[in-house]
């Protein structure tokens, strides 16, 4: 009997010790950088035009390039949704339907929903954009900016 007590501790201090090591660390403080979100029509749109004015990102519209032949080229679609032509690395090209979201343009891209949001080149993790000011980001090592 006293052995199964014994082992019985053993085990539950066993699980709470893995318990311990499951929680997520706390995490360390980063310094962020805000990045203005430009929500006006793009230099030379018509900013009564409905197919710009009802974009919250419209400034976005066009090409941003990013590394090793990366790029998304932004197009608006109907109000408050974007087409998005992206080659997001060397195995995935496609076409992707994004809409306006808090903080960026939120889209699908296989099974994961992602925001491409306002960034600067240090903020993407890429030492190719490092020093950018004008860029977007839809995940740490994968970025996008215009030149």
């Amino acid at each position: 009997m006293q052995k199964k007590v014994i082992l019985a501790g053993a085990a539950a201090l066993a699980l709470l010790t893995g318990c311990e090591k499951a929680e997520a660390p706390a995490p360390a403080e980063t310094a962020t950088t805000e990045v203005p979100v430009e929500t006006t029509a793009p230099e030379g749109a018509d900013a009564n035009d409905p197919a710009v004015a009802a974009h919250r990102y419209a400034a976005w519209a066009g090409k941003w390039t990013g590394v090793e032949g990366m790029y998304v080229t932004i197009t608006a679609a109907e109000p408050g949704k974007y087409k998005l032509d992206m080659q997001s690395d060397l195995d995935t090209k496609g076409t992707y339907d994004g809409s306006d979201g808090e903080g960026g343009i939120t889209f699908t891209r296989g099974t994961e929903t992602l925001t491409l949001a306002a960034s600067t080149g240090d903020a993407t993790g890429l030492k190719y954009l490092a020093g950018k000011k004008d860029c977007l980001k839809v995940k740490d090592g994968e970025g996008y900016c215009r030149d």
